[in-house]
């Protein structure tokens, strides 16, 4: 079966996740023709067929008949979020074993059935839901509804897949472990710094976690967290609305509400002082570092100043921080920083990697660089710059039928409308100096606030981490991403 990679398609949607920006004044004549320029070139969302079932299930469907496909993507609030304590990763072994047999196929028989007809079916868990995308022949479209119904409303949840995947996600988690760091020090970021808040929890579970998860644990979190009323499905693509909507309410109008209220995630805050997280890896060459705190909410009103002010410090290539590290003083291969938001504001991290003994002097480089950014902000050419560079990124994330179903997915998870899309362009260009500078000091962590998390060989780096806050230490080999006092259960 051709599986969608689950957390590729996050990744997707947390980069397309800036739009929107506050009021400004009235711009200058030079800003006035770059924003009359965006106006023109702005992409716009097409309207869609919005539905709600009686179940509560919302369903948004636009017709795009230029070639015969169509694509969905569907989230099914909960995610994460609705792991019990000690059982994190529940929801993640729960989305994968949805494809692994539904209805009246086993495993075999729906990876041969999706495959048969060139269809590309996939299933992730994130934090806050799951994530369903798809993409078949429009003459499929029926098989498609068919496959999706059973997935969602019929799952076999079969013991031996389960322990198949149980296993198998416990192996990637050793080979991420042993590999190429950078995948998987964020998770170590949130869980120090979130600890017991729900965004501390490991999406995918942790190696101790993992090990305890049951058919029965499952079966509960399926009762608890699927259901129509927790639903948002997008389709995009070659079929007509009426006769689709026909087919999806007869599909999924039945399917009972879920067993429990949403989850939901109080509300996060930046955490004052400095704190360290030193885990060793005995064997390693290179230190991985992030250096941040908390962010911004996916709603944030200043998320287009955001996205600029990052676009400069850390999302590009010509990005100060990859200049500094990377360009001038060769110190790493790449650094960079990220904002991750959610319904609550997620981190915000400066990160890179370098040799184990150039750790002080690269960490440094990237926190001076930070601290220079957030008093200094950026000048006229540089905002220029960011501006169409954006402006520029902007657009092929909205080229296919699946991405433009992920993003009316994605708009409906949180509230938002299609403006956040249609008027992203004239946002960006309206926005200015002080404005960004603005989000930058309120955004950017000062130096004397900052979660620092660093992985590699303790005995050489841990003086120098000491430079940095209190130190915790824990070991890679530990079965879990967080000191047992940050969080009890992960």
């Amino acid at each position: 079966m051709k599986v969608m990679n689950g957390k590729v398609a996050l990744a997707a949607l947390l980069v397309a996740s800036t739009a929107g920006a506050q009021a400004t004044k009235a711009p200058a004549p030079a800003a006035q023709q770059v924003r009359k320029d965006a106006a023109q070139d702005a992409v716009k969302l097409p309207k869609a067929t919005v539905l709600e079932l009686k179940n509560g299930a919302r369903l948004l469907l636009v017709e795009k008949h230029e070639v015969p496909l169509v694509s969905f993507s569907a989230k099914v609030r909960g995610g994460a979020l609705g792991d019990p304590e000690g059982k994190e990763g529940v929801a993640a072994l729960a989305a994968e074993l949805l494809q692994k047999g539904a209805g009246k196929r086993d495993a075999a028989q729906f990876a041969e059935t999706v495959d048969s007809v060139g269809g590309v079916l996939g299933v992730a868990s994130g934090r806050e839901s799951l994530e369903i995308g798809g993409q078949f022949m429009s003459r499929d479209t029926a098989l498609m509804v068919e496959l999706l119904s059973d997935m969602l409303m019929r799952p076999r949840f079969d013991a031996a897949e389960l322990d198949k995947m149980r296993e198998r996600m416990v192996s990637e988690l050793a080979a991420a472990k042993d590999g190429d760091l950078r995948g998987i020090i964020g998770t170590y970021f949130q869980a120090f710094h979130f600890g017991t808040h729900p965004y501390g929890r490991p999406v995918g579970g942790s190696e101790a976690s993992l090990a305890t998860l049951t058919r029965e644990d499952v079966l509960a979190y399926a009762k608890a967290h699927l259901g129509g009323d927790r639903l948002i499905l997008s389709v995009v693509g070659d079929f007509d609305a009426k006769k689709l909507a026909k087919q999806l309410e007869a599909a999924l109008g039945g399917w009972n509400r879920a067993g429990t209220p949403v989850p939901a995630a109080p509300p996060t805050q930046p955490l004052k002082g400095r704190r360290v997280l030193l885990v060793d890896k005995p064997d390693a060459t290179q230190t991985y570092f992030w250096a941040g705190n908390t962010g911004i909410s996916r709603t944030d009103p200043a998320r287009v100043d955001v996205s600029l002010a990052n676009t400069v410090l850390g999302g590009r290539f010509t990005s100060l921080l990859n200049t500094a590290l990377r360009v001038k003083s060769g110190l790493t291969y790449g650094a960079g920083s990220a904002v991750l938001p959610g319904i609550q504001p997620g981190p915000f991290a400066v990160s890179s990697y370098t040799k184990t003994e150039s750790t002080g002097q690269a960490l440094d480089m990237a926190l001076e660089v930070l601290a220079s950014y957030r008093q200094q902000g950026m000048d006229d050419a540089t905002l220029a710059s960011a501006k169409e560079y954006v402006l520029g990124q902007f657009p092929p994330t909205l080229e296919t039928s699946q991405q433009i179903a992920a993003r009316l997915s994605e708009l409906a998870f949180y509230g938002l409308d299609s403006s956040d899309v249609d008027e992203f362009a004239s946002k960006v260009a309206a926005t200015d100096k002080a404005r960004i500078l603005a989000a930058i000091q309120r955004v950017m962590p000062a130096q004397e606030d900052l979660t620092v998390v660093l992985i590699g060989k303790a005995s050489a780096i841990r003086e120098v981490a000491r430079k940095y806050g209190p130190v915790t230490e824990m070991r890679i080999t530990d079965p879990y991403f967080a000191p047992r006092s940050a969080a009890k259960a992960q």
